[in-house]
This record gives structure tokens, sequence and C-alpha cells, in this order.
């Protein structure tokens, strides 16, 4: 069956995309709290912090450090003056680090961390006759460096905003290779610039933190208040209050009313107050959705009252666009239009009614199916009473390509490179719940998705 209308394809596939459209455990409404609350686990905040400061290392390497210049007296040698220059971290390696929450916010700390330079040397002095001048390279190692940060994430008018509270990072010591030059060169550099070093290393490291909350904070601010799922329908994403932070999660609630193409809120589809469906405390996953029948009911309700629920059935047997396919099923039809040519139609008559019970999702459709004969130059639409004729029609043709459809898959709304890993679906009593790690590429194409199956 080809549906002939795009905008019932779409419907038709929105009550079923709707399974994943929402990133978090759903709520019923509540004039205070939002109807969408996402939570993340210890496991995700783990997940979250080793790629962000895979990220943060990646965006500041190579980190170029100021010219560092000093006089410093050698001994026999007297007044030298050295200067080092070129000074690159081109490597930094975070071994250990750790993430807690609470009410004071989240602290970030990385520790036992090295890091690496290159740089060039150089010096001269002057003797009584002539100026003595050298210069060369050197490496340096920078070892048991500890990084620590500690952040807010407030509710500002509906976006998130990310608050930079405090900040540390300090070297416990370096080691330096030097190439070349006078037997006191080594020590004379030592002497005149182990604690520079250290401290150009600390404060590139904290100007970069700083830049990188900048930017992430940005991020945060750039997120929509809705997303557009298509021309029908659109879902309100503000966030409704300050994230909520335990030592072993962090949970964000948003609106999540979907509203229709009159930008009318559907809200009143809920009719309970709020309740928690999230199955334990202490998620095994990363992540846990949970998403409450009501909101696919009124997901449906938006299409069927912006009148996209009615279609053509094209792709049939072409024995059956004719009466006479229909003569043993029906046998008034054919008896009354013999041989004509014919159409089919379905219209949805109200909202489709969605309930979910333990490991399983029933959906009650009410429609009419109606015959368009082309008699002679007359076109007659009879509706068709016969449940031998809906049953064909929904077994033979509805069922496998709405199939077709679901074993491509429905792509899920995260945010690009993400996509769900060793993902368990599970129906329990009036919600839907997948729960779920992630996995993280830049160079992936396509969005994650997930198969369902329809059954008549």
């Amino acid at each position: 069956m080809e549906i002939s209308s795009k905008s019932m394809e779409d419907a038709i596939r929105f009550i079923f995309f709707s399974f994943l459209l929402i990133p978090a455990n759903t709520q019923l409404e509540s004039n205070q709290k939002g109807y969408i609350s996402a939570v993340i686990s210890t496991k995700g905040l783990d997940f979250a912090k080793d790629l962000l400061i895979e990220k943060a290392v990646s965006s500041i390497i190579p980190l170029q450090l100021s010219d560092i210049e000093k006089s410093a007296k050698i001994p026999v040698v007297g007044k030298v003056r050295m200067g080092l220059s070129d000074i690159v971290i081109y490597s930094v390696d975070f071994p250990f680090s750790s993430v807690a929450t609470g009410d004071s916010g989240i602290v970030l700390v990385a520790s036992g961390a090295t890091a690496n330079l290159n740089m060039k040397w150089k010096y001269s002095y002057k003797t009584w006759i002539v100026t003595i001048s050298d210069q060369g390279t050197a490496t340096v190692e920078v070892l048991g460096m500890v990084v620590w940060l500690k952040a807010a994430v407030l509710n500002e008018e509906g976006t998130l905003k990310l608050f930079l509270l405090d900040y540390e990072c300090h070297v416990k010591d370096i080691s330096i290779n030097v190439d070349g030059g006078a037997s006191w060169l080594y020590q004379g550099i030592i002497d005149a610039f182990r604690g520079k070093i250290m401290s150009e290393v600390e404060d590139a490291i904290i100007k970069k933190i700083k830049e990188g909350m900048i930017k992430l904070d940005s991020l945060f601010q750039s997120l929509p208040k809705q997303l557009q799922v298509n021309s029908v329908v659109a879902l309100n994403v503000t966030f409704m209050d300050d994230p909520l932070l335990t030592n072993s999660s962090v949970e964000l609630e948003i609106n999540g009313l979907f509203n229709g193409a009159d930008e009318i809120s559907v809200s009143n589809y809920y009719s309970k107050r709020a309740r928690n469906f999230l199955s334990c405390n202490c998620l095994a996953k990363m992540v846990e959705i949970s998403l409450h029948e009501k909101v696919f009911q009124s997901a449906a309700s938006v299409y069927f009252h912006a009148d996209h629920m009615h279609w053509t059935l094209n792709k049939i047997p072409e024995s059956l666009t004719n009466t006479a396919g229909w003569r043993y099923i029906i046998p008034q039809l054919y008896e009354q239009y013999p041989n004509d040519d014919m159409k089919l139609h379905v219209t949805v008559t109200s909202p489709p009614v969605i309930r979910i019970a333990d490991h399983d999702v029933d959906t009650s459709i009410y429609a009419d199916l109606t015959f368009e004969v082309l008699d002679s130059s007359e076109v007659v639409s009879i509706a068709c009473i016969s449940l031998a004729a809906m049953s064909t029609v929904l077994e033979n043709f509805f069922m496998p390509d709405l199939n077709l459809h679901l074993r491509n898959g429905f792509p899920l709304p995260l945010p690009h490179g993400f996509t769900l890993q060793n993902a368990e679906i599970v129906q329990l009593d009036s919600k839907v719940m997948v729960r779920s790690d992630l996995s993280y590429t830049e160079d992936m194409i396509s969005r994650p998705g997930i198969n369902l199956l329809a059954t008549a």
C-alpha cells in the first residue's frame, strides 16, 4: 500500500516515532512542573565527563605559551641573559578523572595529568672582550598536574545558564631535557625558569578552561525552545526549573507539551498529577527513556484535528482496483457495479486511542473505509460496512506496509554523533521505557534509530 497523502504517512509514522521522541521519563500535568524530565545516571555522567575531557584536550592542543626572558647570575660565567621561545604544549594526558554532583553544583577533577612541551632556548653574556651567545631546543615533561572546576547550571528564562564557580590548575613538578649548550646551561635553565614554566602552564590551562566554559554556556543558550517535528506538530522543550542535582544523577525538566499548527498547546489531554516513572533510583544504563501513553494520544489528536488522518490506498493488487476483485468479499458491490474501476479511501473518524500494558501496546483506530467507484462518467462513493472487507485491507495491505516502514527504523532526536548502544525496550503499565548506553563518533552519517513491528 502506498499512502498517497504525505501528511497522513507522517501522521502514522509519528505515532510510532513518538515512542522515541522524548529523551527522558514523561510526567503528567502539573502547573508548576514540566511534563517531561530527563535523568542522567552516574554512568551517564561519567560518559559525559570523559567525552568532555577528550574534546577539551583536542581543542587546546597544540597550545602556545608566552615567551619567557630572564637574567641570572651563573657561577664563573657571570650575568647571563636567557630566553625561552616557541613554547608549545603538544600533548596532555589525564589518566584519572571524576565527576561529582550535589546541591552546591557539579565538580570535575582530573588528576595525575602529564603534559609535554617543546621550546627553543637562547642565551648571551658579555666578557671583557666579546659577547658569547648560543641557542638550541629543549623538551619539558609536566608531572602530577591536577585540574579541577566547580560549576552550576541554572534555568534562565527557559534556557540553561552555566556558571563557573571555582577552578584551579596545579603543576607538581617538571622535567627539562636540554639539547646542546654549555655544561652550566641545564642547571641555569632549571634555576631560572622552573617556576615560571610551571606557572605559565597553569595559567594557560586555566585560560582555556574559562574559554571552554563560555563556549559550553553558548551551546546551552543556543538550545531551541521548540522542536519542529514537521509542518503539523512541534514539541515545547522549554526548561521549567533549575536542574536537580543529587549525589547520583542530574534531572532536568522541560515543558514537554505538543503544539499543533495553530500553536495551541494540547495540555488538555493530560488529566492527572505528575508522577515519576523511573524504574529505580540507580540506573544500570546511561539513560532511561520513559514515555507515557497520553503523550502518544496527544500527538495523534494533533494530527486528527489538523485533518491529516485520511488517505487513498494506491499500491494494492490490480485485481482489487476493480469491483470484480471484490465479488466474493462484497457480492452486493459487484452486483450493483460490475467490472467498474474503483479506489479505496480510509478516513479516521476520531483520535486514535493508544494504551500501553505490560509487554504490549494496543492502538484503537476508528476509521471509515470508502469505495470510490468509477461508474461510466460518474464517481460514486460507497461506505463499506463489511467486516470481511475491513479485515482484508488491514491484514493484507495496511499492516505489511506499516511494518515495511517500521523495519527501516526511526531516527532519535539525539545530538549529532550520539547513538544508542545495547538498548533495551520494555512496555510496562501505561509507559514504554528504553534503557540504553550511549556511544559517540564524529563521522556518523545516519541518525540512531530503533525498530518496532505492528500486528493487527
